[in-house]
C-alpha cells in the first residue's frame, strides 16, 4: 500500500514523477541496470510520436511512486530539455470535487478534469502549482 493521507474528504498519494527524455533506450538502461529499476509499464502512442515508460522497484499496481519517462517529437535527441516539461502526479480519491474546490480557490488549470482516455473511468486535471510547476491529478479506477 502506498503511503496515503485524506485531507478534507479527500485521499492524495504520489504516483509518479514525469521526466522528459531524449533517448528512451539509453535512459532505461541506466534506471534499470545501474540503479535497479523495474520496467512497470509500457505505453507507446504511435500516433503521437511518443514512447512511454513506467520505471519503479516492483510492479505498477503494488509499486511505490514511479518515473513515468516520455520520449517524443519534442524531446528526441534533445537535450537538455526544459525544466516546465516535467510534471508531479498525485493520486486523487475524487479528481473532479477537488477540482471544484481548486477553481473555487483561484488555482489554474491547464487542462481537465475529465476522463483520461476516451471511454474511461480514469479522471485527470492538470494544474499549476503558485511557481507555475505543472501537477497532474489523477483519479484511477481498476
Amino acid at each position: 500500500m502506498l503511503p496515503e493521507k485524506t485531507a478534507n474528504g479527500i485521499t492524495f498519494k504520489i504516483r509518479h514523477t514525469m521526466l522528459p527524455v531524449s533517448n528512451m533506450e539509453r535512459t532505461v538502461d541506466f534506471y534499470t541496470r545501474l540503479l535497479g529499476m523495474d520496467v512497470q509499464r509500457v505505453r507507446d502512442v504511435p500516433e503521437k510520436g511518443e514512447r512511454v515508460r513506467y520505471l519503479g522497484y516492483g510492479n505498477d499496481e503494488d509499486a511505490g511512486p514511479a518515473l513515468e519517462l516520455i520520449e517524443s517529437n519534442e524531446s528526441r535527441g534533445k537535450a537538455p530539455l526544459p525544466r516546465w516539461t516535467g510534471h508531479v502526479a498525485l493520486y486523487v480519491s475524487d479528481c473532479y470535487k477537488l477540482s471544484e474546490r481548486l477553481k473555487a480557490e483561484g488555482v489554474e488549470f491547464v487542462s481537465g478534469p475529465g476522463p483520461n482516455r476516451p471511454g474511461s473511468k480514469d479522471v485527470y486535471a492538470f494544474i499549476k502549482d503558485p511557481d507555475g510547476y505543472v501537477l497532474e491529478l489523477t483519479e484511477r479506477h481498476k
